[in-house]
């Protein structure tokens, strides 16, 4: 395969490349874990040598480990193989087993990319539907607070094993259970195979989403035998898992089962239409040499074949992974709108949600085009044209400079591209879910700056994950964004209590950052998230304006 310009990479991929170039220059790479050929974090399956207390589920016992007061299970079985004849239909459960499972190892990535043979890179299998589990005490009576993550890469690629999702700190400073999860993904989890093989294929352009939705059962049935409570569920995700979260909250099966949702940089506004989704499945039987509707042959092809064809199709021209490309399809059932186009969804209406976004959540993606690292203002216009349009760049341009009066030509390029990409669409999450006046809403605007990379990444996309998570030390933040200081350690404390309150309580007010109001269109209040917080009206007002009238979005 052809190497890519980092200006060609999907943002998992270039996530993943600046992970590995951190990685190889701290001296990590061999101790932490590794990256494999596929690009992904495949993790050091070291565990600590204590064994965990058996724990009874629905199909079996399981046994994990225990790290620092923490029982860890990784690798449970939710859902049966996806291949043969389950690929491209709704989950089936999960094969019961005798004896005790040995739970101490991730589970496999879902089948994502190919080697030079063509088979799928190691690590990844369609057996992919496993979950993991993070708790203070099992088998105990006392039902904690669940933090149910729903990892990034988009829809198509990344996984729930790499070391910033690790749920022990959570769990040690917040007396909560923590959930991450493996799911279908790219064409196996998001090709409308309905429009292919009729009514026996109804939900396949949104199956991995039904993957989730499984999940949530599996926490429902089991979560108590962990110490978790079924009725105080969060789902959080950042980027491809804020849109899954989003996703989530549009789907009439997800109903009832969690009761707080969390969206980080995942402005997932519409989703793919059923003619676009029938027209990409068609392209896709076509990439692999098979008539239409002949769903057995397509059943028995090596999923490496598949994965290629998924890999050739997302390089063709006009491929747009979130509107026409393989993500969830609104068939009407599984599906029956988008997520918050033209309005919120109100299939889970009754859910408080946190949603924001990064500053400069595009640094991180153009960090390879060194050249606008250092535009002159001719630089920015062109470049500022080249994303809203030579019409509007002058007034676009001349609303963010004189709202940041202080910035280089660069850092208002990436405020510009970061809004457009990310902080606008979020905000507009915000104002229609809101507009439902059913539960709070609640925004944010991260705008803390990491030191790393020279800091010229600014408050790049992901940043936000190791305060979350309160994983700032070096060996979780495998991107490199933050090292442990005593800065970043206070404020991912601040940050990760805030987010552990919401999932306990349905407020994020834990009383370590600022009170936090709820936002409406009319108050729109904002917690601007930095060492020093403050619940903001409206703190980026202009610049919002212009750039939701540019989108349109207002």
């Amino acid at each position: 395969m052809r190497k890519l310009l980092p200006s060609q990479l999907l943002p998992s991929q270039l996530y993943n490349q600046t992970r590995r170039q951190f990685l190889k220059r701290s001296g990590l790479l061999a101790s932490a874990g590794a990256v494999g050929a596929n690009g992904l974090w495949l993790p050091s399956q070291a565990y600590a040598s204590t064994p965990s207390a058996v724990v009874e589920t629905e199909k079996g016992k399981v046994k994990g480990y225990v790290d620092e007061g923490i029982s860890v299970y990784k690798g449970i079985p939710y859902g049966a193989n996806t291949g043969g004849a389950n690929r491209f239909k709704p989950p089936r459960p999960a094969v019961a087993w005798k004896g005790v499972l040995e739970t101490v190892k991730y589970g496999p990535i879902a089948p994502q990319s190919i080697d030079a043979s063509g088979a799928l890179n190691a690590g990844e299998s369609e057996d992919c539907l496993k979950l993991n589990v993070w708790t203070p005490e099992p088998n105990s009576n006392k039902k904690r607070p669940v933090m149910f993550w729903c990892h990034g890469g988009g829809f198509t690629t990344l996984s729930s094993s790499t070391p910033n999702y690790d749920g022990t700190n959570l769990a040690v400073r917040g007396d909560v259970v923590v959930v991450t999860i493996n799911h279908r993904l790219n064409t196996m989890g998001f090709t409308h195979m309905e429009s292919q093989g009729g009514e026996d294929f109804a939900g396949a352009g949104a199956a991995g989403m039904l993957d989730l939705v499984a999940g949530l059962k599996w926490v429902q049935r089991n979560i108590e035998q962990f110490g978790g409570d079924p009725e105080r569920v969060m789902i959080f995700g950042e980027s491809g898992g804020g849109r899954k979260v989003g996703t989530l909250l549009a789907m009439p099966a997800a109903k009832g089962l969690f009761h707080r949702a969390v969206i980080q940089s995942g402005p997932s506004l519409r989703l793919v239409s059923e003619t676009d989704g029938a027209e990409l499945a068609q392209k896709l039987v076509n990439k692999l040499g098979l008539k239409k509707g002949d769903m057995r042959a397509l059943q028995a092809l090596d999923p490496g074949k598949i994965i290629a064809a998924y890999q050739s199709l997302s390089q063709e021209p006009g491929f747009q992974p979130m509107l026409n490309g393989f993500a969830p399809v609104v068939d009407g059932i599984t599906l029956p709108a988008s997520s918050f186009h033209p309005t919120a969804s109100t299939a889970n209406p009754d859910v408080p949600l946190i949603v924001g976004a990064n500053r400069t959540e595009m640094t991180l993606f153009l960090r390879g085009n060194r050249a606008l690292f250092s535009l002159d203002d001719a630089g920015l216009i062109k470049s500022v044209a080249g994303l809203v349009g030579a019409n509007k760049a002058k007034d676009v341009i001349e609303v963010y400079k004189a709202a940041q009066p202080k910035a280089s030509p660069s850092e208002v390029f990436f405020l510009i591209a970061s809004d457009h990409r990310y902080v606008a669409p979020c905000t507009t999450i915000a104002e229609r879910r809101s507009d439902l006046n059913t539960a709070p809403v609640y925004s944010y605007y991260l705008t803390w700056a990491t030191n790393t990379f020279g800091g010229s990444l600014m408050t790049p996309h992901a940043l936000d994950i190791p305060f979350v998570f309160d994983n700032t030390e070096t060996e979780h933040t495998t991107a490199g964004f933050t090292t442990g200081t005593e800065e970043e350690r206070a404020l991912a404390a601040k940050v990760s209590s805030t987010w552990i309150e919401f999932a306990r309580s349905g407020n994020p007010n834990a009383g370590t950052l600022p009170t936090w109001k709820p936002f409406t269109r009319t108050q729109r209040n904002t917690m601007v998230i930095n060492n020093n917080s403050e619940n903001v009206i409206d703190p980026i007002a202009s610049r919002r304006e212009i750039m939701q009238d540019v989108l349109g979005l207002s």
